[in-house]
């Protein structure tokens, strides 16, 4: 059996029950709903409704040919959600979150606000360059009356100096306190032309010691013969959306952390990261196509 971290506390969100998405919501302005979205797709996958027939369309074709897709996009929000409270607990409360798609089955300031007491606060930042994303997110915001301490930048994570320099980030977020820089299922949309590591390495250098860095990434790990092939098929798939998906080794994930310290329990598949549950059995067959972490900035004099 495993060790389980924290009892994870009540929350307001029920991850992992199917919603209709039978009616598509409406679309914002200039938003290509004729080829689907990576961001969409997570969100049908996770039981959102904030997709339409092509993106539902795509994520059955690709649960058919390989089954692991809705567990591991499971696996990638709980670790997401784990790696938040884990933050709450060393005493972080700004969250950068760096593609964070569609507004979906437990966002971090949901699970912020559930977390801390009523008289504690902390600030969220969310990046999208999706405009439905961007629009649903915002939308969201309102309604829940979040606005003062939650915020949405759309644009894009190559881009570190304008969404670093961007009014509502510094709004924000105080760049003299810890910050907990989430990119959870983001970076394998940085292609390798695209230098992912130096785009890590910005938000690295941004934040003062003491910050966190999250991160998750496809991967066809420790996986072999046809359970490789279909990562790998999964992956050409999405060569044919707005977000083609490139599959990195860990040691290439591994070297974005450069010199931070690594949290226990170091790199590891996502359910393996702390977890407060067993595993299903027919969960199990997601656990190798992906690798996380979680590493914190060391002050001067302390490597």
């Amino acid at each position: 059996m495993r060790t389980c971290w924290y009892r994870p506390p009540a929350v307001r969100y029920n991850l992992g029950v199917t919603q209709s998405s039978s009616a598509a919501p409406e679309a914002p302005q200039g938003v290509d709903t004729e080829k689907p979205s990576a961001a969409r797709v997570y969100d049908w996958l996770l039981g959102g409704t904030q997709n339409w027939a092509v993106d539902r369309e795509f994520g059955r074709r690709v649960e058919r040919m390989w089954p692991p897709i809705k567990p591991g996009a499971r696996h990638n929000r709980e670790f997401l959600h784990r790696a938040v409270r884990a933050a709450l607990d060393a005493g972080i409360r700004q969250f950068l979150d760096l593609g964070s798609g569609m507004p979906t089955a437990g966002n971090v300031h949901e699970v912020v606000a559930d977390y801390l007491a009523d008289d504690e606060r902390a600030t969220v930042v969310y990046v999208d360059y999706e405009p439905v994303a961007a629009a649903h997110a915002t939308l969201i915001l309102e309604r829940q009356n979040a606005t003062e301490w939650a915020g949405l930048v759309q644009a894009d994570v190559r881009d570190p100096d304008a969404i670093l320099d961007h009014e509502t980030t510094r709004r924000l977020i105080d760049f003299d306190r810890p910050v907990c820089v989430l990119m959870v299922a983001v970076l394998h949309f940085v292609g390798p032309d695209e230098d992912p590591g130096g785009v890590v390495a910005a938000y690295r250098d941004a934040v003062p010691p003491g910050s966190r860095l999250v991160l998750s990434h496809m991967t066809v790990g420790d996986a072999t013969g046809e359970a490789a092939a279909g990562v790998e098929w999964f992956a050409a798939q999405y060569r044919h959306t707005t977000n083609p998906v490139w599959l990195r080794d860990r040691a290439e994930i591994e070297s974005w952390f450069a010199d931070w310290d690594v949290t226990e329990p170091g790199v590891t598949h996502l359910p393996d990261w702390r977890p407060v549950r067993e595993l299903a059995p027919e969960e199990e067959i997601a656990r190798p196509f992906a690798w996380c972490g979680v590493a914190v900035k060391p002050g001067p004099g302390e490597r």
